[in-house]
């Protein structure tokens, strides 16, 4: 950092309020709590710039660090650090110790700054972990259906692939309604009409009013929460594409990449250009091994599991997607890895080697191509409707407009 620090100011920050220390070369130091609202982050802002403070110094607790940095950011050099990096040096454990020792590290310049995305950018990740968070509940409240199901012996998922899939969810509808079976399985798709006989022997035996009652709940938070992400998913796909439409076409080349996870990528990384390689990238990420070297010994461990806990599940699904992609380099380098390290490890392999591939592909601008004959389908894109934005002022226009139309008298009327 070429900045000279002489006065640090360190923040232990909680959900309420927020303890500051004001650290100078001199040895001087000042003490002051804050609360976390809007009035209380405007005192410190005031405070530091009276102080003449030359760095603003935190843990990336939460997101309780975020309306402090907007406010302060402009006005002086606030850093976020990794919480992990900084418990690193041992030192008892208070508040006002916590945010002294954050002062001291930051006038020393011993953290390492984490990466700020934009507040846009920070809402489209928002939509992106919300949409995520969906998902995890959703399938909480499939497998409370199974356990439903499983308690009265009732095994549709014997006959069915997807109990919760269209015909699935066609077939535990019409039961919790109380419709004719036969009338049900007419409505069938025709390829699942063929287990007609089978489908009617797991109905010979009957669910209880009580399971019923359960499983109608369920369907309808399923259903709720499929509305819901799909609203997310139109509003992920607008901005990636308004914003990021190359990087999107780049990612969706890529073999077991679809628009979603490209989304997903988009949104955990920010600029891949960040990043001085694909390596680096990777460790980013946390998926490389920890190492252990001592003397002669050298040990590789597990992954690391740093950074975006949702961008490393993401990569695994792709990983494992291009692992079943027909001749491809991808689904080569899998099957070798497999033998000599198992399925799971090779999954992790083919996840990193994906992460360099993808950086390399959007720093130089190109498009994936594979040695081999593989080739890509066209992806079915989804449609994006672009929101008009207005200003307040015109918005009261038109509703003016509006009103004047609606009164206006018909001549042709007496």
């Amino acid at each position: 950092m070429s900045l000279i620090i002489t006065k640090s100011c360190g923040l232990d920050i909680h959900k309420r309020f927020m303890i500051a220390t004001m650290l100078c070369r001199s040895g001087e130091k000042t003490q002051k709590r804050f609360n976390r609202n809007e009035e209380g982050i405007l005192d410190f802002k005031s405070w530091a710039l009276e102080e003449h403070c030359d760095i603003v110094a935190c843990e990336s607790t939460s997101d309780f660090w975020v309306p402090i940095h907007d406010t302060l950011s402009k006005h002086v050099l606030v850093i976020v650090g990794n919480a992990r990096d900084m418990k690193a040096y041992d030192h008892k454990k208070t508040d006002k110790i916590d945010s002294e020792f954050i002062a001291q590290l930051a006038l020393n310049d011993m953290i390492k700054p984490s990466r700020i995305f934009s507040k846009s950018h920070r809402e489209f990740r928002g939509l992106v972990r919300l949409r995520h968070n969906l998902v995890q509940k959703r399938t909480d409240i499939k497998n409370q259906a199974q356990t439903i199901l499983s308690s009265e012996m009732f095994h549709l998922n014997d006959v069915l692939t997807d109990i919760f899939g269209k015909n699935g969810r066609m077939i535990l509808s019409g039961i919790c309604s109380g419709q004719n079976l036969d009338q049900v399985l007419d409505k069938l798709t025709p390829n699942v009409r063929k287990k007609r006989e089978q489908i009617k022997q797991v109905f010979e035996r009957e669910l209880s009013q009580n399971a019923l009652f359960k499983l109608k709940i369920c369907l309808e938070l399923i259903q709720n929460i499929d509305d819901q992400i799909s609203n997310l998913e139109n509003e992920i796909f607008s901005y990636a594409y308004q914003n990021y439409k190359r990087e999107m076409n780049i990612l969706i080349s890529c073999p077991g990449i679809g628009e979603l996870s490209a989304s997903i990528l988009i949104a955990e990384i920010g600029d891949f250009k960040d990043f001085s390689s694909g390596d680096k990238l990777a460790s980013w990420l946390g998926i490389v091994p920890k190492v252990y070297q001592s003397a002669d010994k050298y040990h590789n461990g597990r992954i690391t599991k740093r950074g975006s806990k949702v961008a490393r599940w993401v990569l695994t699904q792709i990983a494992g997607a291009a692992s079943k992609k027909k001749t491809s380099t991808l689904k080569e380098f899998f099957n070798r890895k497999t033998k000599t390290i198992g399925y799971q490890k090779a999954i992790i392999a083919l996840a990193r080697k994906i992460v360099t591939i993808i950086w390399h592909l959007i720093t130089k601008d190109e498009m994936y191509e594979d040695e081999t004959d593989y080739h890509k389908g066209d992806i079915q894109k989804r449609k994006i409707v672009e929101i008009l934005e207005i200003t307040v002022d015109e918005g009261i226009s038109i509703i003016n407009e509006m009103f004047a139309v609606l009164n206006k008298k018909d001549p042709d009327v007496t």
